[in-house]
């Protein structure tokens, strides 16, 4: 998607219009970008006016409810997020009936975010969205593997990425086809054994040019949709079968990468997403 910087009405309007066609085409989950309600902007003082929060919506979190329990179709999307004085770069997860059930606020803040937003503290929520336990994480989080990882753990079974890909982590980016984003994505979704979506942004805002090439990717790393285009608006409805993560995590007698994890050499997730590495000394 192409969102218009700082402009809620605007965006409210055209995103609207998307879940809209999505939904008429049999979507029953729409993934939108990182920041889609504002465009992709890390500008505190030009955010916090038109920053929107779940206690009090503005235009485009009204229009996703909406959206959602008009059309029954749930909604995942970026949006710059108020908390008091505090702004988080955020997605919200909003299921068929309308109903607000997860926000997630960006763990991982890339580059001049920091100057913006304040990293999240939600940790990593996974909501149930039609019997599917959906985990959402933002851009950037990707490049932290252990993210997906726990999510998965905890029984993930579909990881929903907005996000605003830009270059810097290729050597050169092709004008076409697959980028390192795309291809971090299929690695992980392979090996967390997870369906993978990730939306992207394409344009030119200030002066970051987004690479687009949105992609969904299955269980066992093969790329289901896309990658999208790299500059024009884009999307894909995409058929997903649930039962692919089991298949995918349980491949033969003694072949089962999540059971045959080695815990007692390097923890188990829990002990090491709250434990501290001295903490971790001491039990051992």
């Amino acid at each position: 998607m192409r969102s218009a910087p700082l402009d809620p009405l605007s965006n409210a309007a055209m995103t609207g219009a998307a879940i809209e066609r999505c939904a008429r085409e049999g979507a029953t989950l729409v993934v939108l970008p990182e920041l889609a309600a504002t465009g992709y902007v890390s500008d505190s003082h030009a955010l916090q006016p038109i920053a929107e929060s779940v206690a009090d919506p503005g235009p485009v979190l009204a229009a996703w409810v909406d959206s959602a329990r008009t059309h029954e179709v749930a909604v995942i999307g970026g949006f710059a997020e108020r908390d008091g004085d505090n702004l988080y770069n955020s997605a919200v997860t909003i299921d068929t009936s309308g109903r607000i059930v997860s926000v997630y606020r960006k763990l991982h803040l890339f580059g001049q975010e920091r100057d913006c937003f304040k990293p999240g503290n939600l940790g990593l929520p996974i909501a149930t969205v039609s019997g599917v336990q959906v985990g959402v994480l933002v851009c950037y989080d990707l490049r932290f593997p252990e993210a997906m990882r726990i999510m998965a753990l905890r029984g993930a079974e579909v990881i929903a990425v907005p996000t605003a890909w830009v270059a810097g982590f290729d050597r050169t980016v092709p004008a076409t086809g697959r980028i390192g984003q795309v291809d971090g994505a299929v690695v992980q979704a392979n090996l967390n054994q997870v369906f993978v979506v990730c939306a992207d942004t394409v344009g030119v805002i200030t002066d970051n040019t987004f690479l687009g090439r949105s992609v969904a990717v299955s269980p066992f790393g093969e790329v289901i949709a896309g990658p999208l285009s790299p500059d024009q608006e884009d999307y894909a409805i995409i058929e997903i079968d649930v039962a692919q993560v089991s298949a995918a995590r349980h491949r033969g007698p003694g072949i089962d990468p999540f059971a045959n994890r080695r815990t007692d050499v390097y923890g188990t997730e829990l002990g090491y997403q709250y434990g501290t590495a001295s903490e971790e000394k001491e039990k051992r």
